[in-house]
């Protein structure tokens, strides 16, 4: 009788199998579940396990924030706003979400958003009208998560 039906690891086949998972990149608890689920560990085991991945720190929720906040601010420039949806979409505390977001240094965030300003500008050639200038790079600086006050103020400041 050949089924597609997959075995479920021991408790501590699981255990080793996470460990190597949180070991490899910073992960937070819905994405530990889901792997649990992935795996087709007993739902029953679920707890235990997660608590000793915790209790062995290889699942912090906090530095899972810090890192996520800083490597997506880097390698992304994506805005705090951005940052803080995609965190509560993984389910992440409020808690370690302002403790993430507390990695991004203000200067490089200044910098970086008048670095995208600048070129988002400048890539506007086509467009003769200032004010839709204006809106194509507030629309695209929103949508990266920046903040529409600190995006107007950019606008005032490039103004003078």
């Amino acid at each position: 009788m050949a089924g597609n039906f997959k075995s479920s690891p021991t408790k501590e086949q699981a255990l080793q199998k996470l460990r190597h998972y949180c070991a490899y990149s910073e992960r937070c608890h819905q994405d530990v579940v889901q792997k649990l689920y992935d795996l087709n560990v007993w739902k029953k085991d679920h707890d235990e396990i997660l608590a000793s991945l915790i209790e062995e720190n290889y699942l912090n929720e906090e530095r899972f924030a810090k890192a996520f906040a800083g490597g997506h601010f880097r390698t992304k420039q994506w805005g705090r706003n951005k940052i803080t949806q995609a965190l509560k979409q993984k389910g992440v505390s409020a808690y370690c979400i302002r403790s993430g977001l507390k990695e991004i240094d203000e200067d490089d965030y200044a910098a970086t958003l008048e670095k995208l300003f600048q070129k988002k500008w400048e890539g506007q050639k086509g467009v003769s009208n200032r004010f839709a200038k204006m809106k194509n790079v507030s629309a695209y600086l929103i949508q990266k998560g920046y903040e529409p006050p600190l995006v107007h103020q950019l606008f005032n400041a490039f103004e003078k």
